[in-house]
C-alpha cells in the first residue's frame, strides 16, 4: 500500500509528508478489516484501497484550495473525507452519512489514528435544516448521479464556496443532465478537473456557489429521485 501511495502521489503532484501517509495506509488497512465484519466496501486489496479510495480522494485537493469548513455528504466507509482530513490539517472536515454502525465505526477509529473530523448519523435532506449554508465546500463520491446529488450537497454551502463532486467516466454525461439543477439551486460550473486513476478516468467537477439555495431544496428523497431538478 505505501509503494502504491507513494508512487500515486508522485502521478498526481501531491505532496504528503512521511506522517500523513503512514496514517493514510494505518486508515486504508483499518478499513480493510474492519470490512470482515461490517460492509464497507468491495474494494479490500491494499493496492486498489490505496488507488481506488485513497489517491481517489486526494484528488480533490488538485480541484480547489482547501481551508475552512468541508462536508462529505454520504462517506460511507470515510471517502474521499478522511484522507482529505489527513492530507489538509487545517480543514475542519465533518462526515456525513445516514448508516449508525458505519458512522459509530469511524468515530471509533478516527481518534486511535489522530485523525479529526465531526462524524453525524442522519440522511442528507434532513441533516441539511441546522446547517444549511455553514460550509465552504462539499464533497460527495458514490452517492448518486449528478442531476440528485447536487440538491443534496448544494444546500450545505456558502455562497462563495463550491460543492466538488467525484465522478467518473461519465461525469461530463451526468453534467450534461444538470444545466436546471445548476441554476435553481445557485450554482455555476467552474471547471472540470480529471484524472488518470490506476489507468481509468475520474473528475472532481467544481460547482460555484453564486447566489443562496433556496429553501425549498433539497426536498425529501423519495421526490429528489422520482423527479430529480
Amino acid at each position: 500500500m505505501e509503494k502504491t501511495l507513494e508512487n500515486g502521489l508522485k502521478a498526481l503532484d501531491i505532496q504528503l509528508t512521511e506522517s500523513q501517509k503512514q496514517t493514510l495506509c494505518a486508515f486504508g488497512r483499518a478499513v480493510i478489516r474492519q470490512n470482515d465484519v461490517m460492509n464497507l466496501t468491495a474494494i479490500t486489496e491494499e493496492t486498489q484501497v490505496a488507488w481506488l479510495h485513497l489517491l481517489d480522494s486526494l484528488t480533490v485537493t488538485k480541484a480547489a484550495e482547501l481551508k475552512g469548513k468541508l462536508i462529505d455528504v454520504g462517506c460511507g466507509a470515510g471517502f474521499p473525507g478522511v484522507p482529505l482530513a489527513v492530507a489538509c490539517p487545517q480543514l475542519d472536515v465533518t462526515l456525513l452519512d445516514s448508516l449508525g454502525k458505519r458512522v459509530h465505526w469511524l468515530e471509533e477509529i478516527l481518534p486511535a489514528l489522530g485523525i479529526r473530523a465531526n462524524c453525524i448519523t442522519a440522511r442528507a435532506e434532513e441533516a441539511v435544516a441546522e446547517r444549511r449554508e455553514q460550509f465552504d465546500f462539499a464533497t460527495s463520491r458514490a452517492v448518486a448521479r449528478l442531476n440528485i446529488l447536487l440538491e443534496l450537497t448544494a444546500p450545505y454551502v456558502k455562497v462563495g464556496g463550491a460543492v466538488l463532486a467525484m465522478k467518473g467516466s461519465a461525469a461530463r454525461e451526468e453534467l450534461a443532465e444538470c444545466k436546471n439543477a445548476i441554476v435553481k439551486l445557485g450554482l455555476k460550473l467552474e471547471e472540470i478537473k480529471e484524472f488518470s486513476i490506476d489507468g481509468a478516468s475520474h473528475a472532481v467537477i467544481v460547482l460555484r456557489k453564486v447566489a443562496p439555495t433556496p429553501k425549498a431544496y433539497p426536498r425529501r428523497y423519495a421526490k429528489i429521485k422520482q423527479n430529480p431538478l
